[in-house]
């Protein structure tokens, strides 16, 4: 079939012009019900649960007219009670694996229609599927329609939609608002075209067609090879032809409009399909003698000088029900398919490296990455767990976790460095570069986590952190920048504790313990109430009353202040920004403050106790929680203070709902990276969140890769990965990278310092063995004993430059072998990209599949009792371990 003819097909549908918005009428019954009123355009008029049917063998007879001298019967009973009997057994089967979820299907009308009600019920009944009827006004427009039918395409509960509308209602715009995985009528533009092209692998075939099949292969067995006639216009004609095609019947096709051949040809046909007309007259005579007749539409057909065998549509009532419950039943299953984990599917960007090497910006900007909606379909993830931030990046729901709860996780591969130097050893560079080997060139699923950069050293001579070279996340300018906003989140939610706590000290300051509780604990309506944060603060008091009447004076007086200690307030304001004079600030100046003057500063954003937060927490309920026990400072009595009794915890887990799903990205090479939150190491943990290494982990399956990267050096970011973030997120790695680089080997072998921006000493130039040797000695060495103390084995990656030279390359991979590396290979990602990691990967690989031992060095709860001042030895037993 050629473009025009298959265009006209997905075109043909019966529809109507009406603009956005107008009117629709024509109904030549009164809908709803006396007394029944719309909300807003529309009603739900009932929903129905499959508990309670019967079986299917007590389907009623259906009310089909048997024609007088007809020689066969229809036996749509038969027909109906099999599909309904085989759609059950596979509900039945799909229940017992899946018995949470229910096949769901939704109708929508324009007005109650009895009759539907009562043939859905027999039939859902049956078939144990649940039904939902929106019943529309009869005045509704295109647009509320349009509303309605998007709002059941987003609802996951809803497995198939069904339109029952009057035609006029019925325009191309509502049909192609359909998601085509859930209509189940087969009317779409999607499903017509894909029928017709022959392909319904994902489609739905129209339960009218299936039911006139159906009758026809009863009818008689002996149909290959015959003739058949459908006439009329729409989408129904178009899928019965291509279908009674392909069971080996010359199917033929007439529209009213051509009636001076029409006479003809109904007269060689034996079968006749009429659709699509209402009101025309056939006289009989025009059929074959015996020929089977089908219905689709009021057709009036005259005299009776012939015997046919005739059925309609209003005859097959209960067997399209049937029918629509069976593509129901397979848009449930696909459903449930789709839920599982699904195989990657990923599609590689190509890389031409040129030399010499571009700038990173050039090299970002010239390759066009994939939308991250493509990327997110090639990676499994369903279309409705991603929010789209734009064309190339968007956020990823953590309802993830929940639907791949079973899936095994992927390995686990930490990137960290020796020591760092002023000019930095690449850990960002092999982490990226290292993922695009594993999957655009081993073909292994893998997946980069990344820290979100803070502006500050963006700006500053650091520079971004999106990789460099041809081993980049791309785009990188909106790495570097705003991204999805994370970090403005959290800019705003620290300065609302900051503003929170100058506000309760000045009202404190200026007012009574009436004048505060009332301020607290507002009457609303006549009725004064806590809240359930003010009634946390009171069981933190020791008060255990929840009327406010109740409190005594003394108990008002502790419950409304708090008392902080201007001088012991830690918690100060953030700007993602290095303005430095910004470190020391006096504020409280304005009249309107009171005199209520002091001391404070700014710190940088991401050194917020709230990035630390979204880093460790492992859900929204989580992050609620540990924002709430933030310490802001202490009382004058020596309390410490929280977020919590400030009252604002709640509001700083609006502010961060967003923040805390990881954002999607890709490198170079197509290949996916989570962004997620960015501590620093040297006052936090400095590793990225541990919800993206999850949902990574989850994604990659059970042979896939996670890299992810702990920041400064390995005595630092990744001591604490292991004491902390494993601690807090209960994975164990499988392999530590440790990133080296030739010049920051010599500087720790006795090398002159260097500085960032100039000019690098001949010492960094020139080939030097002995300081390359003195820096593997005195810092690689003890890098790979840190991390075999907590049993991972190391992989060294040493990331070449130009000016390294082969004899100094070979020795940092020797001499880290014989300091008990697992291997030690050379990188070139920055000039070759993945290619150039791909012996890196392959050690990897090797590396994982040897058994982990891995191991916390201390029992938290032990250093919870040093850092109180508490003997160890003093703990019980099991404590100690």
């Amino acid at each position: 079939m050629n473009a025009s003819v298959l265009r006209s097909a997905c075109g043909g549908l019966r529809t109507h012009s009406l603009r956005p918005g107008g009117r629709v009428g024509g109904w030549p019954r009164r809908c709803p019900p006396p007394g029944q009123r719309f909300a807003n355009g529309r009603c739900v008029a009932r929903t129905w649960s499959s508990a309670g049917g019967g079986g299917a063998d007590s389907l009623p007879a259906a009310n089909f007219r048997k024609q007088p001298h007809a020689r066969h019967k229809w036996d749509h009973d038969r027909s109906a009670r099999e599909v309904v009997q085989s759609t059950k057994e596979k509900v039945a089967a799909l229940q017992r694996k899946n018995p949470t979820v229910q096949p769901l299907l939704a109708i929508v009308q324009a007005g109650e229609d009895d009759e539907l009600l009562e043939a859905s019920k027999e039939i859902t009944g049956k078939i144990e599927l649940n039904v939902t009827q929106i019943c529309l006004s009869e005045e509704c427009t295109e647009d509320e329609i349009v509303e309605e039918v998007l709002r059941l395409n987003e609802d996951c509960r809803v497995h198939g939609i069904y339109l029952h509308l009057p035609p006029a209602f019925l325009t191309s715009r509502v049909l192609n608002a359909l998601k085509p995985e859930k209509d189940v009528e087969g009317v779409t533009d999607v499903n017509v075209g894909s029928l017709v092209r022959g392909d319904s692998s994902k489609g739905f075939v129209p339960p009218t067609a299936s039911a006139i099949l159906d009758l026809l292969e009863k009818h008689d067995a002996h149909f290959e090879g015959k003739t058949v006639l459908v006439v009329g216009e729409g989408p129904l004609g178009l899928v019965l032809l291509a279908l009674m095609e392909r069971n080996g019947m010359v199917a033929l096709k007439s529209t009213w409009s051509s009636r001076s051949h029409l006479q003809r040809q109904m007269m060689q046909a034996d079968v006749v399909v009429l659709t699509g007309a209402e009101g025309i007259s056939v006289p009989r005579s025009w059929f074959r003698p015996g020929a089977a007749v089908i219905r689709c539409a009021p057709t009036i057909v005259t005299d009776d000088r012939h015997s046919l065998d005739m059925t309609s549509t209003s005859d097959m009532g209960h067997l399209i029900a049937a029918y629509r419950a069976r593509n129901i039943v397979h848009s449930y299953s696909r459903w449930l398919q789709e839920q599982q984990y699904q195989p990657w599917r990923l599609r590689n960007l190509k890389l031409q490296p040129l030399t010499p090497v571009p700038s990173d910006i050039e090299i970002s900007r010239a390759q066009a990455p994939k939308p991250v909606v493509q990327l997110a379909e090639e990676i499994g993830l369903l279309s409705e767990e991603l929010e789209p931030y734009g064309r190339s990046k968007g956020k990823v729901k953590l309802s993830l976790l929940e639907r791949l709860h079973t899936q095994p996780n992927g390995k686990y591969v930490l990137v960290a460095g020796i020591t760092p130097t002023p000019l930095g050893e690449g850990k960002s560079t092999v982490t990226i570069g290292l993922v695009q080997a594993l999957s655009a060139h081993l073909k292994l699923n893998s997946f980069g986590c990344l820290r979100q950069p803070s502006q500050g050293p963006t700006f500053g001579v650091k520079g971004g952190a999106a990789g460099g070279g041809y081993a980049q996340v791309i785009p990188m300018e909106e790495f570097n920048l705003h991204l999805t906003g994370d970090i403005h989140a959290i800019t705003a939610a620290n300065n609302l504790v900051a503003a929170a706590i100058d506000a309760r000290m000045l009202h404190e300051a200026t007012q009574s313990d009436k004048a505060l509780f009332n301020r607290l604990v507002p009457t609303l309506n006549g009725v004064r109430r806590f809240s359930p944060i003010q009634i946390s603060r009171l069981r933190r008091l020791g008060i255990d009353k929840t009327d406010p009447a109740a409190l005594t004076p003394q108990e008002v007086s502790s419950f409304v202040r708090l008392d902080l200690d201007p001088s012991k307030i830690t918690w100060q304001r953030v700007v993602d920004t290095n303005d430095r004079f910004l470190r020391k600030i006096t504020v409280g100046q304005a009249s309107t403050e009171k005199g209520q003057i002091r001391e404070t500063g700014f710190d940088i954003a991401v050194a917020s106790e709230i990035m630390a937060i979204l880093a460790l927490t492992d859900s929204l309920a989580d992050m609620r929680n540990r924002l709430a026990r933030m310490v802001v400072g202490t009382s004058r009595s020596g309390r410490p203070v929280t977020a919590e009794d400030l009252g604002v915890s709640g509001a700083l887990a609006v502010l961060m709902k967003d923040a805390i799903k990881p954002t999607l990205m890709q490198t170079l090479e197509g290949t996916p990276v989570f962004v997620h939150a960015g501590p620093f190491a040297n006052i936090a943990h400095g590793n990225s969140s541990v919800l993206a290494d999850k949902l990574a982990l989850k994604l990659v399956g059970r042979d896939g890769f996670v890299v992810t990267e702990a920041g400064f050096g390995a005595d630092i970011g990744m001591e604490k990965f292991f004491n902390i973030k494993c601690r807090a997120s209960g994975l164990r790695p499988s392999v530590v990278v440790l990133v080296a680089t030739v010049r920051a080997l010599k500087m720790h072998g006795g090398g002159p310092n260097v500085s960032a921006g100039a000019p690098l000493p001949k010492e960094y130039i020139d080939e030097n063995l002995s300081l390359v040797t003195g820096g593997c000695y005195s810092n690689l060495r003890k890098q790979i004993q840190i991390a075999h103390l907590f049993g991972v084995p190391v992989v060294v990656a040493l990331n070449v430059f130009k000016t390294d030279t082969e004899a100094e390359v070979d020795l940092v991979c020797r001499l880290a072998k014989e300091c008990g590396a697992s291997d030690a290979v050379p990188c070139h990602h920055w000039a070759k990209g993945g290619q150039g990691c791909v012996a890196l990967a392959k050690a990897v690989d090797r590396a994982a599949r040897a058994p982990s031992n891995f191991q916390f060095l201390y029992d938290a709860e032990v250093g919870q009792d040093a850092h109180r001042g508490e003997d160890p030895n003093d703990c019980p037993e099991s404590v100690r371990g």
